[in-house]
């Protein structure tokens, strides 16, 4: 069991050095081209490597009782961060789709969206792993939400592509404001469920 949580504190500490270099990434890569959907991709890195930290938090206490009360607090802000964000990418994409911005196509952010689409599914497999050999139920659930990033990133892949390639503009505004659904739907979780992506 000890090697299990130390197994899981090091998944962890992984999911957030991955999270925030992608975060910076997608974030530099989506203002230069103006692609709100690698943006908002880019800071729901961000709220990630936060659920990171949450398990983090949660595996590297001594107190499980402790690691449970941080875990349940922890868990509202992220839900509240994710409501922020979802809210800056809803409007954000609305206004780009109403006033026809275009972005300029990015092959960095193809690039990063390829790069999360392998990395991820390799590190959802060992979380999942890894929270059932502890019985641990929020590790399944940050487990579910490294999955549902994946998804995220072939939404984001596929929106860049046709952007890139068939000059299909509006498929960048259109991934943003599925990105935002997808960031209410987890803040909601978090906030009513206080689990971190149920999907």
């Amino acid at each position: 069991m000890p090697d299990l949580n130390a197994r899981a504190l090091r998944l962890s500490w992984f999911t957030v050095a991955y999270n925030v270099a992608e975060g910076i990434a997608s974030l530099l890569a989506g203002g230069a081209a103006g692609s709100v959907a690698l943006v908002g991709f880019g800071l729901d890195s961000f709220v990630e490597s936060l659920s990171g930290l949450v398990m983090v938090w949660r595996f590297g206490s001594v107190d499980a009782r402790d690691g449970e009360r941080r875990e349940r607090l922890a868990i509202r802000l992220v839900g509240w961060t994710f409501v922020v964000l979802g809210t800056y990418v809803l409007l954000d994409s609305a206004r780009k789709l109403w006033l026809g911005e275009r972005p300029e196509g990015t092959m960095l952010g193809i690039v990063i969206t390829v790069v999360s689409l392998l990395v991820m599914p390799a590190l959802y497999v060992a979380k999942r792993r890894t929270a059932e050999g502890l019985a641990s139920r929020s590790l399944a659930a940050d487990s579910r939400q490294t999955l549902a990033c994946m998804g995220m990133s072939a939404g984001v892949l596929l929106g860049l592509l046709l952007d890139r390639y068939l000059g299909f503009w509006q498929a960048d505004p259109l991934v943003g404001i599925l990105i935002a659904l997808l960031l209410f739907r987890e803040g909601r979780e978090a906030l009513t469920k206080g689990t971190v992506c149920s999907c």
